[in-house]
């Protein structure tokens, strides 16, 4: 059994950042510069941003279900960067951090949810996907609760 985690795709994102402070702001949006080089996760390259980088602080519907668990909440994009691609392994932002796994059937019903402490979300994603009615898993930062990436079962 494999997985694969994709970062969100570029070109949604990308016009944000021709536009003014006014104009994302209109959208509770906010461009902001990462003032260290951890905690300010993108969620296209699945890296965190250096010091310095400039980023779009956004409001992202990452569950877009039509039911009781339909999900968002704020997420950091770069631009100019390419969606990142993992197959059998965890982006670095899953790095060192708490990682909450929600899993969910096909219908977008959550089925179950994980605790992966650092260094556990590999072996925590396998043990949920062991189960044939999981069809994708949301991963969420444990601690602030942010989307961090859609996990899939990925089929040979």
């Amino acid at each position: 059994m494999t997985y694969s985690i994709r970062g969100l795709g570029p070109e949604r994102f990308a016009p944000l950042f021709a536009l003014d402070d006014a104009d994302l702001a209109a959208m509770n949006a906010r461009r902001v510069t990462a003032t260290s080089d951890r905690g300010f996760p993108c969620r296209i390259s699945l890296e965190d941003a250096k010091a310095g980088e400039e980023l779009i602080l956004l409001h992202y519907v990452s569950h877009d279900v039509e039911t009781p668990y339909r999900s968002a909440y704020a997420i950091y994009v770069r631009p100019e960067v390419d969606a990142a691609s993992y197959r059998d392994e965890l982006p670095p932002v899953f790095a060192e951090r708490p990682i909450a796994l929600r899993a969910f059937d096909t219908a977008g019903m959550l089925q179950t949810a994980r605790l992966a402490g650092p260094g556990e979300a590999d072996g925590a994603i396998r043990d949920l996907f062991a189960d044939a009615g999981i069809a994708y898993i949301d991963a969420h930062n444990a601690a602030h609760g942010c989307f961090a990436a859609r996990i899939e079962r990925d089929v040979l």
